[in-house]
């Protein structure tokens, strides 16, 4: 089994920073930031509008293959599996994980009051305030963490390296379907694919210090036997 990796703390921390800039910026609508996510959102609305069928394919990959909820599935089953193998803490840590993102999520949501792009003809809909993207944060957590889980066991290069690119596939593409479809400025998507990133490396390196510390991880400890 792989060794835990070092750097977690750091790579939070420096996620965490960047995140404060941007919503720092969001909130005191710096004109740059405002003017460049004004600029994009208006050319993708209208292709959005003069596509259809592109927008459909938009829409299904966005309100089924990347939704929040599908996100949420796919890692709940992931627990399932981990406790099943008798890695109990491992797996009620990735289920806190998850939740916590979530609960970030909505607060900076109610915090931050971004409103949404308003269209005279809009192709989607969708609810709560804009910033930070929960589709974005939502498909990074998910990813991340089955990456991290991927590497604590061990897994071969070809596996690993497979994952690496589809999760890389899945946080742009979700990125991209949100702005196209009208529900989110660009820098929303950011923030989001920001803040996933600092509650996964957050919730590794507190796990890695944790087994450090000498708390012990359960039965089957994935980073080899102490």
């Amino acid at each position: 089994m792989a060794p835990a990796r070092p750097g977690h703390g750091r790579n939070a921390a420096l996620a965490v920073a960047l995140a404060s800039v941007l919503l720092t910026l969001v909130v005191t609508r710096w004109g740059p930031l405002i003017s460049l996510d004004t600029a994009i959102s208006n050319g993708l609305h209208r292709t959005a509008v003069a596509a259809p069928g592109w927008t459909w394919l938009n829409r299904v990959l966005s309100d089924w293959v990347w939704d929040p909820w599908t996100m949420r599935v796919l890692l709940a089953a992931v627990v399932c599996r981990l406790i099943r193998r008798g890695q109990r803490l491992l797996g009620l840590w990735v289920a806190a994980t998850a939740l916590a993102g979530t609960a970030l999520q909505q607060a900076l949501k109610a915090a931050a009051g971004r409103d949404r792009p308003v269209w005279p003809d809009p192709v989607a809909t969708a609810q709560y305030a804009a910033f930070p993207s929960g589709h974005a944060m939502s498909v990074l957590v998910a990813g991340a963490l089955l990456l991290w889980l991927l590497r604590l066991h061990g897994a071969g290069r070809v596996w690993r390296w497979t994952a690496r690119a589809v999760v890389a596939v899945s946080a742009a593409g979700v990125g991209f379907t949100r702005v196209y479809l009208g529900v989110h400025w660009p820098s929303d998507v950011v923030g989001g694919w920001l803040l996933g990133g600092a509650v996964v490396a957050g919730a590794a390196g507190a796990y890695a210090a944790y087994g450090r510390r000498g708390g012990g991880f359960g039965r089957r400890h994935p980073a080899g036997r102490r």
